[in-house]
């Protein structure tokens, strides 16, 4: 995991083929930003294109079982050949759910997160330099763990992808994170660029198969209590946007009991995976 470490520089400023982030409260991001800048060039460094492995990616809302299904799914793959189950989404909702359940402060710091992420998310004021070097140190996360991935896939192992990176919604499920921000000038808009690229790179990669798992909302909410009913609509109603680049799609019904969602995942999977 990429992590930009906040420290104050009294470097001098970029040159213009970098962001310019102000006079002498800018400079205590440049730092960050070198640091950021080298994890991208490095993790677009030029991959192997040969490529052994199937990919299989396992896409829907939170609630929909994907951790569970997809848990159980690569320990039945794996008895006929090596496999590996790999989460490609940023998990910053996991984090912020985390801070809320510490005791005495937990709830109210979680309560001011939610704040002020409504009030970016809501584009009513840009992108902080703080907030886009945070939002940026998740893309950087996502971008890391997609090369882990092909780093299997490449060794002939089976990959099963919790999530997978998309941009024909770009503020919807597993899209660029600053797609949900205003990022129309300085450092959020020359982050926001980096992200793009990084996600344009990771989209041409299209899975052998995409399995959806599909939810209703009161399943869902069952399943994830601690979530926003509304968010969980939102994220629903989303998933059936997505076509991962033409990739194949099953779509299964995520309400019925595990056994038969397993039993219909296995023999989508089964056509996709050759004799080991």
């Amino acid at each position: 995991m990429a992590i930009c470490c906040f420290l104050v520089t009294d470097a001098p400023p970029f040159s213009q083929s970098r962001p310019r982030v102000g006079s002498a409260a800018g400079h205590r991001y440049l730092l960050p930003i070198a640091v950021a800048y080298r994890a991208h060039r490095l993790l677009l460094e030029k991959v192997n294109d040969v490529v052994v492995g199937p990919l299989i990616a396992i896409v829907g809302s939170d609630g929909s079982g994907k951790s569970t299904v997809g848990e159980a799914l690569v320990a039945w793959m794996a008895q006929s050949r090596p496999a590996a189950l790999c989460h490609l989404g940023k998990q910053s909702g996991n984090l912020g759910r985390a801070i809320g359940r510490l005791p005495v402060v937990g709830s109210g710091v979680e309560r001011s997160i939610d704040r002020k992420v409504g009030q970016v998310n809501g584009r009513q004021r840009p992108a902080s330099p703080l907030a886009s070097l945070v939002i940026y140190s998740f893309a950087l996360r996502r971008l890391a763990r997609f090369r882990r991935m092909l780093a299997l896939r490449r060794k002939g192992v089976a990959i099963l992808a919790d999530r997978f990176p998309q941009t024909a919604v770009p503020a919807g499920l597993d899209g660029p994170g600053f797609a949900r921000v205003r990022a129309d000038r300085g450092l959020a808009r020359w982050l926001a660029g980096l992200e793009r690229r990084q996600f344009s790179w990771m989209t041409g990669f299209r899975p052998d198969l995409v399995l959806r798992l599909n939810v209703d909302v009161a399943t869902a909410v069952a399943r994830k209590p601690d979530h926003k009913p509304e968010a969980l609509a939102n994220k629903i109603a989303e998933i059936h946007r997505l076509s991962f680049n033409g990739a194949r799609i099953v779509d299964l019904d995520a309400n019925r009991p595990l056994e038969e969602v397993l039993a219909a995942a296995k023999a989508a999977v089964a056509t996709m995976l050759p004799p080991g």
